[in-house]
């Protein structure tokens, strides 16, 4: 099989509707657009959004509270989580990705209290909740604020 050999299925392709070829073509005075109106003027183009006139589906809906731009989002993750680290180890969001606790390695990180830790870990994290911090040094391990 070549590149010049390929044709279409026979159907795919149709011609091209030919308008304003007089009456007997069906296509004739009007030229399939209907009687006047919006929709029978040169240059109108259907908007996405436009609804007929009604009032928009956007504006229809209720808008409540305010949206802060600048609201930081933590990646929690519970004490009892991080059970299945070695003993011992390192664990900052590269390890917390890779283990599958967080969706983005350069998330923020809250590490929140419930559950236990019986491993001595050194956690590095944005946030630490009191009951957390407390449990981590409870075990002998440490925690590190990242910026």
């Amino acid at each position: 099989m070549e590149l010049h050999s390929i044709t279409n299925v026979k159907g795919a392709v149709r011609r091209k509707k030919r308008l304003g070829c007089g009456e007997s073509s069906g296509h004739g005075k009007t030229s399939g657009k209907g009687n006047k109106g919006q929709m029978a003027r040169s240059g109108h183009k259907r908007k996405p959004m436009f609804e007929g006139g009604q009032m928009k589906m956007i504006r229809r809906i209720p808008k409540r509270g305010f949206n802060n731009p600048v609201k930081v989002m933590y990646a929690p993750v519970n004490l009892s989580r991080l059970e299945g680290f070695a003993d011992g180890a390192d664990i900052g969001g590269e390890e917390l990705f890779a283990a599958g606790l967080i969706r983005k390695p350069d998330a923020p990180v809250k590490i929140l209290g419930q559950g236990d830790l019986s491993k001595k870990l050194t956690v590095k994290a944005h946030k630490f909740s009191e009951s957390a911090r407390s449990k981590i040094e409870a075990a002998g391990g440490s925690c590190v604020i990242v910026n």
